[in-house]
């Protein structure tokens, strides 16, 4: 698979990661049930499929996930390139509550190790910068963490452009993780050319919004969904009105791909993928098979037709 370099790092990240959001199992914003040895056995397939790096988070099942993947990781020789998040605590419900004060961030720090049952944070990001008038405190916090020698890099998720800026006069921001999607293009009016400009590394979560650009979902697969996905929920983009455009727009991506020989999943990676900005894109998978469909959108490099196709759809159903 491609790789690219992570800003200024020297780290040299497949264009395709692995996010682990939904292997934490239950929590506030979990996606349902999910069986741990499914979970083990998708994150050595992906490493077998070329992905060298996988992004988790204290919070995604409140500790669960990060503990998965350090049960797989003793089954590797090859270790891949870890990012864990921190920032988010969680009470005895199971949701989330912010907190960037120093002392958390410590704390956070030493358990992530322990649950992943590594030495070092390859990429350490704040995961929310709330609340903002805290985030420069955090960060130094962090900072302090790569002078002990428990992290290599830092990066921000979430994070604005002069939210950036004030954390650069602390420490170096290595990358961003922001959420980028042909459904969300935020990113595009200021921040991808910032990163761009000052050579940040850009690492995209959500680039197959949530499941909706893989083709799988209609009115009747949502019925089949866990009562407590947090998609049904609190996510507009799986309400109407708005679910039923955006399968009005997948329906449109299906015709481009048939000539392609290729899946929507894969086209919505790799559209994230076209902007040379963006160091990687973060694909969630449950099972094996799922990062089997995905990781090829590493390797397609599509034209400029495409790209007029696919913005003529969006700008019909926006």
């Amino acid at each position: 698979m491609r790789k690219r370099k992570l800003g200024e790092s020297g780290l040299e990240l497949a264009v395709v990661g692995l996010g682990t959001w939904a292997i934490g199992g239950p929590w506030q914003y979990g996606w349902g049930p999910q069986e741990d040895k499914d979970s083990i056995e998708t994150i050595l397939h992906a490493v077998e499929l070329g992905i060298n790096w996988i992004d988790t988070a204290p919070i995604y099942g409140c500790g669960h996930s990060e503990e998965v993947i350090g049960q797989a990781l003793k089954q590797l020789r090859q270790k891949p390139i870890v990012a864990t998040k921190c920032g988010l605590l969680w009470n005895k419900k199971r949701e989330k509550i912010n907190n960037l004060t120093r002392d958390s961030i410590f704390r956070e720090c030493n358990e992530s190790l322990d649950r992943l049952g590594i030495d070092r944070i390859d990429l350490y990001q704040m995961h929310w910068p709330i609340p903002d008038e805290q985030i420069e405190q955090a960060w130094d916090a962090m900072a302090r963490c790569v002078e002990a020698g428990k992290v290599r890099f830092l990066g921000a998720c979430n994070v604005s452009v002069e939210q950036i800026q004030r954390l650069q006069k602390v420490w170096p921001v290595t990358a961003v993780q922001p959420p980028y999607s042909m459904l969300d293009r935020a990113v595009e009016n200021q921040l991808l050319d910032y990163c761009g400009q000052n050579h940040i590394g850009v690492v995209c979560y959500s680039p197959m919004q949530k499941g909706l650009l893989t083709g799988k979902f209609t009115v009747e697969y949502l019925k089949t969904m866990s009562p407590d996905d947090h998609r049904l929920l609190c996510d507009k983009d799986f309400q109407s009105p708005r679910f039923e455009k955006n399968i009005a727009i997948v329906n449109e991506l299906k015709k481009i791909v048939a000539e392609h020989g290729k899946t929507v999943a894969q086209l919505a990676v790799a559209w994230v993928l076209r902007r040379p900005e963006v160091t990687a894109a973060i694909v969630g998978a449950r099972k094996p098979k799922q990062i089997e469909q995905t990781a090829p959108a590493g390797d397609w490099v599509f034209d400029e037709k495409i790209v007029k196709q696919i913005d003529a759809i969006i700008r019909q159903y926006k």
